[in-house]
């Protein structure tokens, strides 16, 4: 079997917010937003989903005599009982991935290299900043998305016409003709923003958002909030 990493790091869980509207309201969708740091995760919650649910399923693998090398995406529900696994995925999970990524402080190619030939041998490193994504939505999203508005204040590039630092933006549902952007599915942009803290990437992220519209455009407005709360 390849060498892995033996223990993960609290700089690679995020919070994803799952319900459409403000709140937690509404029906559930793949994600309308994200933050990590995710508050109320620390050392002693990372050992208890390594313990109770990483490692568990590794050994298991290797019982089975599967070498596994890949990303191992795994959705966990914290409950008063612990954590729960709600889903294991083979891929990087979306939006969670647009808040994770950008705080690693090692070079994704690396470890994704070290990764395939069985070389990784630590958990990746992340740097102190936080990162907050912002998900816009169509209109009817998540039932019955509707596709084709146009898309204003984004550059042929994709990005923001109005350049912020630290902000990105990620195309999950649009197409792209010689006049700019359209919708073409439900979840259509990510706005991610990176800052020293929650608070001002909240601001930076939700800052950025102000500046896209399209008709019909579904955004919740309480991503990172603190009024939200750690996870239960």
């Amino acid at each position: 079997m390849p060498r892995r990493a033996s223990s993960a790091s609290v700089g690679s869980i995020a919070r994803d917010y799952k319900r459409l509207g403000d709140d937690d309201a509404g029906p559930n969708t793949g994600g309308m937003g994200a933050v990590s740091p995710a508050e109320g995760a620390d050392d002693a919650l990372v050992a208890e989903v390594m313990a109770r649910a990483i490692e568990p399923t590794l050994a298991e693998l290797a019982r089975r005599g599967i070498e596994y090398r890949g990303v191992l995406y795994a959705g966990i529900m914290v409950t008063a009982e612990g954590p729960k696994v709600l889903e294991y995925n083979v891929r990087f999970g979306d939006p969670e991935a647009q808040v994770v990524l950008p705080r690693l402080a090692d070079d994704p190619f690396d470890l994704l290299y070290a990764v395939a030939t069985g070389g990784l041998v630590g958990p990746p490193r992340f740097t102190p900043d936080a990162a907050v994504t912002v998900v816009l939505a169509a209109e009817g999203y998540p039932a019955d998305p509707r596709r084709g508005a146009r898309i204003r204040g984004l550059g042929l590039d994709g990005q923001l016409e109005d350049r912020r630092d630290g902000v990105v933006v990620f195309h999950a549902g649009t197409e792209r003709d010689e006049r700019g952007f359209t919708v073409a599915g439900g979840r259509v942009l990510a706005v991610t923003a990176l800052a020293p803290t929650v608070a001002v990437a909240r601001a930076r992220a939700y800052g950025a958002v102000a500046e896209i519209t399209f008709d019909g455009m579904q955004v919740r407005h309480d991503i990172a909030s603190p009024s939200i709360g750690a996870p239960t």
